[in-house]
C-alpha cells in the first residue's frame, strides 16, 4: 500500500499526459476531423495514412530526417567527441572552454532560433556582414539549397556541447592506468585512442547516438522559429508538417496520422536500438545492480 501511494501520483500524470494523448492520436488518425465539436465521428479508416504515404511533403520530410540524422552521426557527434578529448587534456582555462561550449545547450530552442534568425539574415545579419568582406555572402535560410545545411549548423551549435559533456564524463571514468599501460607497451597516441579509449567509450557513444536520433525525429521548435519549414518545404520536418496541418489548417485527423507515424518511428528505433545495439550495455547494468544487492 505504501508503494502504491507513492507511485500513484506519478502514474496518474503519466497516464494523463503520455498514454491518453497517444490513444487519442491513434483514435483521431482514423477520422476526418477538424479538432472541434468533441470527439470525431466521421470514420475514414486508413485513408489518412494512405494519403500521408502518397504525399510528396511527407516523403520530403522523411528525406530531411535521414539527412539530418546522417549529418549528426558523421559531423556533430565526432566533433563533440574530438573537443571532449581535447578538453580532457591539461590545458590552461579548460574549465572556461567547457563552460563556453556547453552554454548554448542551456539556451532554449526559441532563444536560439531568434538569435540565429538575426545572425543569418540575408540583408542585415552578422554572418553576411563578416562574409561580405571576402565576397562570400549567402542567403542561408532563405535559399532552398543552403537552408537545410544552415539549420544543421544551428543544431550543431546548440547541441554539440551536450554531447561533449557526455563524452567528457565517459572519458573521465576510464582509469588512467589502462592508458599508461598501453603507452608503456609502445602504443602511439592514436593507437591508445583507437584501441583503448574508444572501445571503453562505447556505451557512452551509443547513448549519445540514441539521444541524437530521437531528438532529430521530434525536431520542431528550432525549425519553426528559424524557417517555419521554408523556403518551399526545404527545411520542413515531420513535427512541423503535423503542427501546420493540425493547428494551421484544422486537419487534426490527418495531423494525428503524422503523429502516429512519428511515435512509431521513435518506438521502433528505441526498441530495436536497445535490443541490438545497447543489449550488452543493458545486461551489464543489470548485472552490476544484481552484484550490488
Amino acid at each position: 500500500m505504501t508503494i502504491a501511494l507513492f507511485v500513484l501520483p506519478a502514474l496518474v500524470l503519466f497516464l494523463l499526459l503520455v498514454v491518453a494523448p497517444i490513444l487519442v492520436a491513434v483514435y483521431a488518425s482514423g477520422f476526418k476531423w477538424n479538432g472541434f465539436g468533441g470527439l470525431p465521428t466521421d470514420f475514414i479508416g486508413f485513408d489518412n495514412f494512405t494519403r500521408l504515404f502518397a504525399s510528396d511533403i511527407f516523403l520530403t520530410d522523411m528525406w530531411h530526417l535521414l539527412v539530418l540524422v546522417l549529418l549528426c552521426l558523421v559531423i556533430q557527434l565526432p566533433l563533440a567527441l574530438g573537443i571532449a578529448m581535447l578538453l580532457n587534456q591539461r590545458i590552461r582555462g579548460r574549465a572556461i572552454y567547457r563552460l563556453v561550449f556547453f552554454a548554448p545547450y542551456v539556451l532554449s530552442e526559441v532563444i536560439t532560433g531568434v538569435l540565429f534568425s538575426l545572425i543569418l539574415s540575408p540583408t542585415s545579419g552578422l554572418a553576411n556582414g563578416i562574409l561580405g568582406l571576402v565576397g562570400l555572402e549567402s542567403e542561408f535560410l532563405a535559399n532552398q539549397d543552403t537552408a537545410l545545411m544552415s539549420l544543421f549548423i544551428v543544431m550543431t551549435w546548440k547541441y554539440f556541447g551536450f554531447h561533449m559533456m557526455i563524452y567528457l564524463a565517459g572519458r573521465q571514468n576510464i582509469p588512467n592506468e589502462l592508458l599508461e599501460a598501453a603507452r608503456i607497451d609502445g602504443a602511439t597516441g592514436w593507437e591508445v585512442f583507437r584501441h583503448v579509449t574508444l572501445p571503453l567509450l562505447g556505451p557512452t557513444i551509443r547513448i549519445s547516438v540514441f539521444l541524437s536520433v530521437i531528438y532529430t525525429v521530434q525536431l520542431f521548435d528550432l525549425v519553426w522559429i528559424l524557417t517555419e519549414g521554408g523556403p518551399a518545404h526545404s527545411t520542413e520536418t515531420l513535427a512541423v508538417t503535423m503542427f501546420d496541418l493540425g493547428f494551421g489548417r484544422s486537419q487534426v485527423g490527418y495531423a494525428s496520422a503524422i503523429s502516429v507515424v512519428m511515435f512509431a518511428l521513435s518506438l521502433v528505433f528505441a526498441l530495436g536500438y536497445q535490443r541490438f545495439v545497447m543489449r550488452r550495455d543493458m545486461e551489464g547494468a543489470t548485472t552490476a545492480m544484481g552484484d550490488t544487492r
